[in-house]
């Protein structure tokens, strides 16, 4: 990606297509991978201006806002509950409960896909240091929540990432006619 100034850089996600019999762990991070693109493929070849166009009014949401939202969930399942890390949030505060959504609008495009590539990898590496989908968070639970397993962590962000993508589809064909799975 080229900087905020430009069109962004044209890159190509690859996206494949989950298995369709393979062990339970390998299809569970098969099927987040597959979304995990999919999010990246509806913000590609967008300017920083596009990604930061609140495209179906009056909703100020954005695929910006999106993928910074989606940053902060990356960050709090897998680095803050999962690894028990001090990982504060980046976007967000208590006196901004929406940040990662609302101040969108003035974000550094480029920035925001680059700490959510790196939130994504941060989260493979904490997946891959787990022996067992049976693995129990480490760190904080969600109030009035017992704590969870991996298993169910990957399950939700599959859940997570796929209502995201209907939003980031309509956004998308709202910016530039563009569609596509």
């Amino acid at each position: 990606m080229t900087g905020e100034m430009g069109q962004t850089a044209a890159v190509t996600t690859e996206r494949r297509d989950p298995p369709h019999s393979a062990p339970e762990r390998d299809m569970l991070l098969a099927w987040l991978e597959y979304h995990r693109a999919t999010l990246a493929i509806k913000c590609e070849g967008l300017t920083p201006d596009g990604m930061r166009h609140p495209a179906v009014p009056p909703s100020p949401l954005t695929l910006l806002g999106l993928i910074r939202h989606m940053t902060e969930v990356e960050r709090s399942w897998f680095r803050r509950r999962m690894a028990g890390e001090a990982a504060p949030p980046l976007y967000y505060s208590d006196d901004n409960p929406d940040g990662d959504f609302d101040d969108a609008g003035s974000a550094d495009a480029v920035e925001g896909m680059a700490r959510w590539h790196a939130e994504c990898e941060h989260s493979r590496k904490v997946v891959a240091g787990s022996a067992s989908l049976d693995d129990m968070q480490r760190g904080e639970t969600v109030a009035g929540r017992e704590p969870v397993s991996l298993r169910w962590v990957l399950i939700h962000m599959i859940e997570e990432y796929a209502r995201h993508n209907g939003h980031a589809d309509l956004l998308r064909e709202r910016i530039d006619g563009a569609t596509g799975e």
